[in-house]
C-alpha cells in the first residue's frame, strides 16, 4: 500500500469517528432543522447529517440528489475563505451546496425549507 492511501485511510476514520460525534452532539440548530429533514420528510428525499464527504464533514446531504446543505454560526464570519475553498470541492465532485446562517434557521424555517426542496426539485 503506498504511504499517500494509508494516510487517507488514517484521515477518512478520524473524520468519520469525528462525524459520528457531531451527530451525537447537535447543535440547537442543527437538531431544529435535522427534525425537519429527517424520515424523508421534504419530497421523499433522504437526507443524512454529519456525513464524510472528500475532505470534509458536511451538516447535511442529500446523496441521490446531490445536496449539501451547511449552517453556519457566527465563528463561520471568520472562516469564509475556508468554507470557499471547501464549497469549491464539493461543487468540483457535483454538489449544489446550499447554505444558510443559524438565525435563518430559527426565524424562517419553512423558507429555508422551501429552498432546500426547490433545489431538490430542480436536480
Amino acid at each position: 500500500m503506498r504511504e499517500g492511501a494509508r494516510g487517507w485511510g488514517n484521515l477518512h476514520n478520524r473524520l468519520k469517528q469525528f462525524a459520528g460525534n457531531l451527530r451525537n452532539n447537535p447543535t440547537d440548530v442543527e437538531r431544529l432543522l435535522w427534525n425537519r429533514l429527517k424520515s424523508s420528510q421534504v419530497e421523499g428525499i433522504k437526507f443524512r447529517r454529519q456525513q464524510v464527504l472528500e475532505d470534509f464533514i458536511v451538516d447535511f446531504v442529500s446523496f441521490e440528489k446531490k445536496i449539501v446543505v451547511e449552517l453556519d454560526g457566527g465563528q463561520h464570519a471568520e472562516t469564509i475563505e475556508k468554507d470557499k475553498r471547501r464549497d469549491d470541492c464539493l461543487i468540483m465532485n457535483g454538489y449544489k451546496v446550499l447554505r444558510f446562517w443559524d438565525n435563518e434557521v430559527i426565524q424562517n424555517m419553512d423558507g429555508i425549507l422551501e429552498v432546500i426542496r426547490t433545489s431538490c426539485l430542480n436536480r
